[in-house]
């Protein structure tokens, strides 16, 4: 464990200073469940749909009933945000930090690393980067891509003594659990399992983007060596497909697991408990339950916000099913009152206007997708609900981000973990816990202004803005204001407050706040992401064969020399 985190006051302190005491003394330590959606949309929930288009729910056609139970018993954040991308978000959740700092660039399908190829490690790199990643992309690049990371530091021997503390790890009193999607363990690397970053159990999980959700057991349980047969271990730790639990829906199955956990472990009065429950669900192959197809396939309400896709639609009924079967399963066995129930997921939707299928949901009125850095590919649902202890059925407008996940757990739990956020190996996430009951933050617990986003990759996902493949972008948002610097030489600002479209761009109307805000992005950037995570200029780009509707600007080099960005961006 790292050395930054410490337990330093007695538990009851902290239990009376979070509001946590009632006449029969102090409360135990709470059970927490954090479930994460994969690729589920800021505007897939009804309740966040209802809420910021002032629709009514019965004119929808996802159903997402129980995550609206969460919604109406809990606190709902409507300004928070995840990466781009899942690998970087959940690396960021479990350690407090920004994804970039850890490598965390890009989430990767099954790629060469030097760890898996057995190769020496260039120097300034890590054993699990990846050796080349990039999409099939046929028109002229200006930057080459960066370099992404692809596990979890955990200790292992080819870390050399780097080791990420992880929320389990900091919930030293805790059994913890769990279950579903990996993908932060070096495309089956042996020594970054859950098993090896703080869980006690992992009873059915697998280590990669995406699973097929009929079928998936044997893939699971496949530990040959066949894909990276140079890899020096003894087999390939890409997952477990558990014990069999009689479901044949993935969905489903991964539910029916964390039951058996939350059964199990409501046997046990000596230890809380902390579920990390991982779906694959809605992320592709989009496979849904015949029954749930076939009823989406006949609904009136199919294209409210070109939502159609019965396949998407039954996938989204599955996940809220899950949330339901969870709640139900807390209040049968008494939990309810002493138990957090996080919902999250890891990036934007698959929004039809910008991935390369077309058609599977729309995040309207948010701009863009999943891998994009607007609104509609990093901004997430986020709820949390805790029966009398939280507010209910508040909205919080505060803007947060999925680093503050792993201290506000902490905090929950009833730790001061006690940060220094002077030292360089610190956290960057701030706990919300102060906000779950003084939601506008009156009392100033939250104390952040200021997050960033980084994404240094050419991708065949399509920018919103001009239709053609992604470039490497990075964004910064300060207050109500956000900056995207697109690295073929463009910059927006926006006014998130008023413009959540994403559509006026202010950058060269405030060409003060624009430079300021880029040269505050710039020097994080330069602080907290290796040179191995940058991408490089092309040197054999060809600008007259440039199909952009404008000439590359290289603003990074204008920038280093002094030059005015703003009035040099496109």
């Amino acid at each position: 464990m790292s050395p930054f985190f410490k337990l330093k006051i007695p538990l009851i302190i902290i239990l009376i200073s979070s509001g946590c005491f009632c006449s029969n003394g102090p409360k135990p330590k709470p059970n927490i469940i954090f479930i994460l959606a994969d690729d589920f949309g800021y505007m897939d929930t009804q309740a966040y749909a209802a809420h910021t288009l002032g629709v009514s729910k019965n004119l929808m056609y996802y159903e997402t009933p129980n995550i609206d139970r969460l919604v109406s018993e809990g606190v709902a954040f409507d300004q928070a945000y995840a990466n781009q991308l899942c690998s970087p978000t959940r690396s960021s959740l479990l350690t407090g930090k920004y994804a970039a700092r850890l490598g965390f660039t890009t989430a990767t399908p099954e790629r060469a690393t030097y760890y898996n190829q057995n190769l020496p490690v260039p120097e300034g790199s890590y054993a699990h980067d990846v050796i080349n990643h990039s999409d099939n992309i046929k028109i002229e690049m200006a930057w080459l891509n960066g370099s992404s990371n692809t596990a979890l530091p955990s200790g292992a021997a080819p870390d050399n003594g780097w080791d990420e503390t992880t929320i389990p790890e900091a919930l030293t009193d805790y059994n913890s659990c769990f279950i579903g999607k990996w993908h932060l363990g070096g495309h089956g690397a042996k020594g970054y399992t859950p098993l090896d970053q703080g869980f006690d159990e992992a009873p059915a999980w697998f280590d990669a983007g995406a699973s097929k959700y009929i079928n998936w057991r044997s893939i699971w349980n496949n530990r040959s060596k066949s894909r990276f047969p140079n890899a020096p271990q003894d087999y390939n730790y890409v997952g477990n497909g558990g014990e069999e639990t009689g479901k044949n829906y993935l969905t489903d199955d991964l539910t029916q697991h964390a039951i058996r956990y939350i059964e199990k472990q409501s046997k046990s009065t000596e230890q809380p408990f902390f579920l990390y429950l991982s779906h694959f669900a809605v992320h592709g192959p989009y496979e849904a339950k015949k029954e749930d197809v076939d009823y989406f396939k006949n609904k009136k309400t199919s294209g409210w916000n070109n939502h159609k896709d019965e396949y998407y639609a039954g996938m989204i009924k599955a996940l809220d099913n899950s949330v339901g079967r969870i709640l139900d399963k807390l209040q049968e066995l008494g939990l309810d009152d002493n138990t957090l129930v996080v919902f999250m997921s890891d990036n934007g939707g698959i929004d039809y206007r910008v991935t390369p299928n077309g058609k599977i949901t729309s995040n309207y009125p948010l701009t863009g997708g999943k891998a994009c850095l607007t609104e509609g590919g990093i901004r997430v649902p986020l709820v949390f609900r805790w029966k009398g202890t939280i507010a209910k059925g508040k909205w919080s407008h505060q803007v947060v981000d999925c680093s503050d996940i792993f201290p506000t757990l902490i905090e929950a739990a009833g730790y001061n973990p006690g940060f220094d956020y002077q030292k360089e190996n610190s956290i960057d996430g701030r706990s919300l816990f102060g906000l779950l009951n003084d939601v506008d933050n009156k009392k100033n617990s939250y104390k952040r202004n200021t997050h960033y986003w980084y994404y240094p990759f050419n991708v065949i996902y399509n920018n919103p803005y001009d239709g053609l493949s992604l470039t490497p972008h990075s964004a910064i948002r300060e207050g109500d204001y956000k900056l995207i610097f697109d690295w073929h030489g463009r910059l927006k600002l926006f006014n998130i407050g008023k413009d959540i479209s994403e559509t006026n761009n202010l950058a060269k109307q405030m060409p003060e706040l624009t430079n300021r805000l880029f040269d505050k992005l710039m020097a994080w950037t330069k602080e907290n992401v290796k040179s191995t995570y940058w991408p490089k200029l092309n040197l054999n780009y060809n600008l007259e064969k440039d199909v952009h509707d404008v000439p590359f600007v290289d603003l990074l080099k204008i920038y280093n020399e002094g030059g005015n960005v703003a009035a040099s961006a496109n």
